[in-house]
């Protein structure tokens, strides 16, 4: 008769770690904003491996969601004080006299760092627009000599800021125009020049305030560790600044400061079915062909099944009760002491790969965990079937069973997926 050998199974642990904001000393004259987003695996979606940006919209994206959500964008409002300043002369052939408006809009690249491990990655972000109201130091109808001040606004620029100069696109609606002041909205597709000449002399020229909205490239999650990263990006604004609004107005601050915090809230989560510790090893069809007829079995062997949930990347290893070599399991015979080699080796779900993309099969456990050193997710895997194999070689098994002798071998195996890699 062919006894039993248990598996106690080491919980699989599920990590959830929670993001504490931390803000990097500012920098003199500098305006610093938070940018933060968040990983987590979503079991309703599991295809979709990307952070959900979580910075609060202000400014344009607050009062214009929809538009914002059509073009992939978020918007800040940057607290910029660029109050009436100097004056435009008429007709005037230098871009940098007039209103203008340049932002860093070509993609840059940024490390973020977690907090915990050092653990690099890439972000990129770039500047998609900027507008505000910009404000006159006069009443638009008396600059002009128009009666109505909405034909004003177009009459000073020859048309109003609801009509972008290229290479910038005016989106939005204007909800306000008014004496001394006009909403406005730009795109930046690129890093150009957007000016707009003056038909008649404004002797001052500012802005109200400076929205800005921004694109987001952030790394692959289920390629990071789960914890907390954080980065800084620094911009320059003023006259040939990074955000340059030509040589009319200089703002209060020269710095826009970004900082970001990614949090990456990783799921590692098995679930072994009720009663499968304990593994039994039984012959092809079970021990019948044995007791019955005198029929050696050739195979003793067990699939264990467990549910896996993975976001992130994990290895696996074994530790063992008894062993042979050092590097696989072995099963003991308390009376005659005879030991046997335990061959266990596992199959995972779709989903999930080894380092260089292979599916994996059959693959050999071992206590070093050679071989099974990083198995990494293409999607959030939830609750999906996999299997442990556990069998004795099959020249070990005659050995094992004698006519007449019962003979009982068991031992511990534990089975260890770890995230911590």
């Amino acid at each position: 008769m062919m006894s039993l050998f248990t598996v106690p199974w080491r919980t699989a642990r599920t990590f959830f770690i929670a993001a504490c904001l931390v803000v990097t000393p500012s920098q003199a004259g500098a305006v610093v904003k938070q940018i933060t987003a968040t990983f987590n695996p979503d079991p309703s979606n599991p295809q979709k491996n990307e952070f959900k940006n979580t910075t609060p919209n202000a400014g344009f994206c607050w009062s214009y969601p929809a538009i914002c959500k059509s073009y992939g964008i978020f918007s800040l409002r940057s607290h910029v004080n660029v109050g009436v300043q100097g004056a435009i002369q008429p007709n005037h052939e230098d871009v940098r006299k007039g209103a203008m408006i340049k932002t860093p809009a070509a993609w840059r690249a940024l490390t973020v760092l977690n907090r915990e491990t050092g653990e690099p990655a890439t972000v990129e972000v770039r500047i998609a627009g900027m507008g505000g109201v910009y404000t006159l130091s006069d009443s638009v109808m008396e600059l002009t000599g128009e009666t109505e001040y909405v034909r004003a606004h177009t009459a000073l620029w020859g048309s109003d800021w609801r009509t972008a100069p290229g290479p910038c696109v005016a989106i939005g609606t204007t909800t306000y125009y008014g004496h001394t002041g006009f909403q406005f909205f730009w795109l930046t597709p690129e890093e150009a020049v957007c000016g707009k000449q003056a038909k008649f002399l404004i002797p001052g020229f500012g802005y109200g305030a400076l929205d800005f909205t921004y694109e987001l490239r952030t790394p692959d999650p289920l390629k990071m560790s789960s914890g907390v990263y954080q980065g800084t990006h620094v911009y320059t604004i003023g006259p040939g600044g990074d955000f340059d609004l030509g040589d009319v107005v200089a703002p209060s601050d020269n710095i826009i400061q970004l900082d970001f915090t990614l949090t990456v809230e990783h799921t590692l989560k098995v679930e072994i079915p009720p009663g499968g510790n304990r593994v039994e090893l039984l012959p092809q069809g079970g021990w019948q062909a044995w007791l019955q007829q005198g029929r050696r079995p050739t195979r003793l062997f067990r699939d264990q099944s467990f549910n896996i949930s993975a976001s992130s990347r994990f290895k696996m290893n074994l530790e063992c009760e008894y062993t042979q070599d050092g590097k696989t399991c072995s099963l003991r015979e308390p009376v005659s002491g005879h030991i046997v080699p335990l061959n266990v080796s596992v199959s995972l779900p779709r989903g999930l790969s080894d380092a260089n993309g292979l599916a994996v099969e059959r693959r050999p456990l071992l206590r070093d965990g050679s071989g099974t050193g990083l198995f990494q997710p293409a999607f959030y895997v939830d609750r999906k079937p996999g299997t442990l194999h556990f069998e004795i070689p099959p020249d070990e098994v005659a050995e094992m069973i004698r006519p007449g002798r019962q003979r009982q071998y068991s031992g511990n195996v534990t089975v260890i997926w770890d995230s911590d890699i």
